[in-house]
This record gives C-alpha cells, sequence and structure tokens, in this order.
C-alpha cells in the first residue's frame, strides 16, 4: 500500500551488530550476564529484557479533545541497561518515536545511549511511544480510539515514567527523578518530542537533547526536498528536475501521451495519474536514508544518480531494453517540452526507466500476488478502512494528519527555487488522501498545537539542538533557513551544533572500539558526540551541586 512507502518520517530502523562492554558492575536478573559478557555479536533484542510499566491511558480530563475520557492504564514498553551505573549516576532515555522501539536498541547496544551512560556512570533506556510497537492503550486503532495519540499525551508519559519507574534488580535504589538527574536524547520526531519534554516537563528532565528536531510543523512541507537540491550532486538534480519536468508535462499538458509513457514505465495498469507520479518520485527519497555508517547507510539515492547520469546504457535480464525503446524516450522527451534535448536526455530518461522498472515494478509485477493499485495507489479506500492493531501504519498518518502536516509537494515549488524534484502531481490533496480515507479528516492539522512549545524559535537552558547540515528535515529545525536565528552561539547551557555533511541524526548511532577506523565515525560525528558527553557531564556536575545545597 502506498502509504508503507510514503510515511514523512523514514526511520532508521537499524539491524542489531556488535558492542562492547565490561561485565557488569552487579548481578540482576534483567539482563542476562553471560550475553553482556560478549554483547559485541548479539542481537540487542536477546541481549535485553523487555519491560512494562503501567501508564494512565489519559492525562487530561478536562480536554474536551478527549472525550470520552478513560480512567484506564496501558502498559507502555521499554528497556534498559545498568551495566555501568553507579550510585549517583543519571538516567538517560531515548525517545523512540514513531516506530517499534526494538528498532532502536543498537544505540543502547552501541549508539549515543550506551555512550552517555558509560560516560557518567548512567542507566541506559529506550522508551517506546504509545501507539507504536506493543505500546497500545486501546484495543483498535479506529479513529476514535486514536483520540489518546496526541503528543501531549505522549510527552505526559515519558513524564511519568521519569517519576514512577522501578527498575528490576534495583528495587532498593530511588531512581525517580527529580531525585535522580534524568536526561532525554530523541532524533527526528522524537528530537522535537524531547525537545518539548523539557520546556513543559523541566523539573523531571534535566536535559535533553534534540537531534535533528523537527520543532516546527509545518503543513505543506515542499522544503522537504531543498537540501537535496543544495547538496546532491548537480548532474543528478539536473537531471533528475528535467526527467520530473517531462513527465509532468505530459500528465498536465499533453495527455494524449500519457498511456505511451505510463507503459514506458511498464506501469499501463496503474489507474491514478498521481500514483503514476509518486512512484517516479520515490528514488531521489533515498537520500534521507544516508548514513556515515555502511551497515546503517542507504546506498539507493547514488544508485539512483549513477543511473540517470551513466555514460551508458544500463540494462539487465529483467528490464532488457526493446529495440524501440530510443524512439520512445525521444517521443516522450518531444512531448514533454524537450524536443531540443533529446541528445542529452533520452539516455537518462531510458535509464530513469530501467530503474523505476527493476526496483518498483517488477516486484509487485513478478510476485502475482498484488497489483499496482493494490501497492501504491493511495486512492484505495478500501484499505484505509482498516483498523486492527495489525494497521500499525495507520498511528503515524494519525499524527501527521492531526497535528503535524509534513506533506512533501511537487506543486508548492515556486519556480524561484526551480524545477520540482518531484511531480508537481504531489499536491495538499494528493497527500492528504489517507486524512480524509483513513480518518474522515478534510481539514488541515492544528500545527499550533505543536509550535506552542517554541517551534523554529524553541530554546531552554539545558535543551541541546543538534542537527544534520544536509538533512531534508533541516527546514523544519531551528537550523532551518527560515528560522529567526539558525546561526546562534553553542554553549555548555545551550548547544546549538550542526554537523557538517550529515543528514538525519547521523550522532545516534555507534561502532563498536573494534570496528572503528580513521574515517568511521568521521570526524564530525565523533566531534559532536564528544561535546554531547562532555555537555552532560557538565549538566550532571551541575545537578549534583544542585543536590548538595539542598541538603
Amino acid at each position: 500500500m502506498a502509504v508503507q512507502r510514503s510515511l514523512v518520517f523514514f526511520s532508521l530502523l537499524v539491524t542489531a551488530v556488535l558492542s562492547l562492554a565490561p561485565g557488569p558492575l552487579f548481578k540482576r536478573e534483567s539482563l542476562d550476564l553471560p550475553l553482556l559478557l560478549r554483547r559485541d555479536d548479539v542481537d540487542p533484542s536477546r541481549l535485553y529484557k523487555e519491560h512494562n510499566i503501567s501508564v494512565p491511558i489519559d492525562y487530561f480530563h478536562n480536554d474536551t479533545k478527549y472525550e470520552p475520557h478513560s480512567n484506564g492504564t496501558f502498559p507502555l514498553r521499554y528497556w534498559f541497561d545498568a551495566s555501568y551505573y553507579k550510585d549517583g549516576g543519571p538516567v538517560i532515555v531515548l525517545q523512540s518515536g514513531e516506530t517499534d522501539a526494538v528498532g532502536r536498541l543498537p544505540f543502547l547496544q552501541k549508539g549515543i545511549v550506551h555512550k552517555l551512560a558509560q560516560a557518567t556512570n548512567g542507566i541506559g533506556v529506550i522508551l517506546e511511544h504509545r501507539y507504536y510497537g506493543k505500546s497500545f492503550p486501546t484495543p483498535d486503532l479506529s479513529t476514535p480510539n486514536l483520540r489518546f495519540l496526541t503528543t501531549d499525551q505522549a510527552l505526559a508519559d515519558m513524564a511519568y515514567f521519569a517519576q514512577n519507574v522501578v527498575f528490576e534488580g534495583l528495587e532498593d535504589k530511588c531512581l525517580t527523578a527529580p531525585t535522580t538527574a534524568y536526561f532525554g536524547y530523541g532524533g527526528s520526531y522524537a528530537g522535537a518530542f524531547v525537545a518539548f519534554l523539557r520546556v513543559l516537563y523541566p523539573e523531571v528532565y534535566y536535559g535533553t537533547i534534540s537531534s535533528s528536531g523537527v520543532t516546527e510543523a509545518i503543513w505543506d512541507f515542499w522544503r522537504y526536498y531543498e537540501p537535496v537540491r543544495k547538496y546532491g550532486p548537480p548532474d543528478c538534480i539536473d537531471k533528475q528536475t528535467k526527467l520530473i519536468n517531462v513527465v509532468d508535462n505530459i500528465l498536465q499538458n499533453n495527455t494524449k501521451y500519457t498511456a505511451q509513457l505510463k507503459k514506458a514505465f511498464g506501469m499501463e495498469s496503474i489507474t491514478y495519474d498521481d500514483d503514476f507520479a509518486q512512484v517516479l518520485s520515490y528514488p531521489i527519497g533515498g537520500w534521507q536514508g544516508r548514513n556515515w555508517d555502511p551497515e546503517i547507510n542507504d546506498p539507493s539515492f547514488y544508485e539512483y544518480c549513477s543511473n540517470i547520469t551513466s555514460p551508458t546504457l544500463i540494462s539487465n535480464t529483467t528490464t532488457t531494453t526493446t529495440p524501440n525503446a530510443t524512439s520512445t524516450a525521444q517521443l516522450l522527451l518531444q512531448a514533454g517540452g524537450y524536443a531540443n534535448s533529446t541528445t542529452t536526455l533520452t539516455l537518462p530518461l531510458l535509464n530513469f526507466i530501467t530503474y523505476i522498472k527493476q526496483n518498483y515494478v517488477l516486484p509487485v509485477t513478478s510476485s502475482n500476488a498484488t497489483s499496482l493499485d493494490q501497492t501504491y495507489s493511495n486512492h484505495n479506500t478500501t484499505f484505509y478502512n482498516l483498523s486492527f492493531l495489525s494497521q500499525s501504519w495507520r498511528s503515524w498518518p494519525y499524527q501527521y494528519c492531526t497535528q503535524w502536516g509534513y506533506l512533501q509537494t511537487g506543486s508548492s515549488v515556486p519556480p524561484s527555487a526551480g524545477l520540482p524534484l518531484v511531480s508537481r502531481l504531489l499536491t495538499l490533496e494528493y497527500n492528504s488522501l489517507i486524512c480524509r480515507y483513513a480518518f474522515n479528516i478534510t481539514t488541515p492539522p492544528d500545527t499550533q498545537a505543536i509550535n506552542k512549545y517554541g517551534g523554529w524559535n524553541i530554546s531552554y537552558a539545558r535543551l541541546a539542538i543538534v542537527d544534520g547540515e544536509e538533512d531534508p528535515w533541516r527546514e523544519a529545525s531551528p537550523h532551518g533557513v527560515l528560522a529567526p536565528n539558525p546561526n546562534r552561539t553553542s554553549t555548555t547551557e545551550r548547544p546549538f551544533l550542526l554537523i557538517e555533511g550529515a543528514v538525519h541524526h547521523w550522532d545516534e548511532n555507534g561502532r563498536f572500539p573494534n570496528e572503528t577506523t580513521a574515517a568511521l565515525p568521521p570526524q564530525p560525528v565523533k566531534e559532536v558526540q564528544a561535546d554531547e558527553v562532555m555537555f552532560v557531564k557538565a549538566w550532571l556536575e551541575e545537578f549534583n551541586a544542585a543536590k548538595k545545597e539542598e541538603l
């Protein structure tokens, strides 16, 4: 189904790899000690025991949007590692955001949570977000039962956790806030989340790190692709915008060639033109999946670019180019307004067609299990009516349809910015079909419910803002070009860091010592992670000093 490919936050669901840690400081039931001793080759889902804390379904009984209210509770899932804990150490909680939190466990094993816990003698925690993974407060995901899925309710969960958790094996210790220092970390949506957490619950979380935090909710987020335009390979961007423009010119202005255009891509059976245009726009979205770690990196963006900029014709046994393919490509270029560019664009168009067939068409048509419409259409109302818990795709669209937005359009790109990198058929109306069909929402989201916490301007003592220079989400962060002050001075109290050459929360993942090289992690990532350790340790010293003064 199309929504499964077009969810606007592509969470980095890292695979479990390797880690290094000393033996635990003490024995406890929550962790498997033999595994901990050799955790460098252990799947983190086996390494850390799953726990649950019972939290309220509804924290806001005075707010009518949650009617009918609930007095019930539900199990919120979490994992922890106390291998490095010593008395006086903090608790570092990673908010997993809009995904099953199992995918965040590598960050406890060798990523940023592991680094901070090791440096501070703290406890590392991965906390699942309500309505994701296995943390569901309702029996299904019908629209009425999604009313408790708001950022405010989830923020209250994270505060409740810090104030009430009892860690297995450490029952004799008081490890709740504000007695113990709590620090939060999150990336992307979760990055904005922990920024708001620091503002809303400053007495509970003593400091937070917002990595690639999208703190400004935006309904029409056409700027998502502008960092790709700015930092992507110029030849690839030039070819991409022209090829997409050819497609748009045919679909919008020279429709008698529409059937021939779809047939060239092997997609003559797809019903709606906007669905077809969306599939052709998919490859450029691989930009966000780039990562400095080869084990996590998504290479698809550069693979795609190498295709459409290749000096030779690319074909294979499954997508052979037919004898008349060249003449067809030249005809389509003429129909799309590029009659004078057939010499330079015929080969890129042929390779574009091959890439789409190989990666998006053949995997569907060769299986005979489903159709292109069933796989890619945003017009499938039957699918949108499914609301079982197994339909976990519903949770994030509900959040962006009601509060966050971030619909990535091609139609709204102004002429001054240049030709769009994705189709102009990707309009607000098209991208919001899911809101109408799945949730009967026909109006824009209440972005003020998010932006009331500060948006681009958000700033607070012991709130770190960390972004990637080349992140497509940067324009929704305090480092964005529209932010009033994107060049703030960074201090230990209010860190404001931009990772050179980075994309989406590149500081979150890590490697084991035996995996590191002179180039991995890259120097900008090393420096930012070192800065994070430095200022969190400084915050902890400040917390402990304040506690001594209270005695």
